[in-house]
């Protein structure tokens, strides 16, 4: 996914922050972004260390799994089958415009963690 849809779309010089999970981790994961993002990449290990779990600048966290979970259980579930369905209909529900509310909401969080230089921050 990295390698074929969105490392293609990311701006020349991006850094990209890792996350340290060992599914995230394995051989293949690390030399592809080793040999792409060389000096450019943040999480365990990397040249640049840093924290790798920060919910203030993770899509992942500070939107999807809260919008999956809120869509997923607003019903009850049957069964596993049943709950496996609903994540993928979830899923598949985020509209072209929810990502654009999404990549503006990480650009302004990026703004924020930039004007305060590092420091800690807390967003909500």
């Amino acid at each position: 996914m990295l390698q074929l849809y969105a490392v293609p779309q990311f701006p020349e010089g991006v850094i990209f922050q890792q996350d340290g999970a060992p599914p995230h981790y394995g051989n293949i994961d690390r030399e592809f972004l080793d040999a792409t993002f060389s000096q450019r990449c943040i999480g365990r290990d990397a040249v640049m260390a840093w924290s790798p779990r920060s919910p203030d600048i993770t899509p992942l966290d500070f939107y999807l799994w809260d919008y999956v979970k809120q869509h997923v259980y607003s019903e009850r579930m049957n069964d596993i089958n049943h709950l496996k369905q609903r994540i993928t209909d979830v899923i598949h529900s985020v509209t072209p415009d929810v990502l654009t509310r999404v990549w503006e909401e990480l650009d302004y969080r990026l703004d924020v963690c930039r004007e305060a230089n590092g420091t800690h921050i807390e967003l909500r």
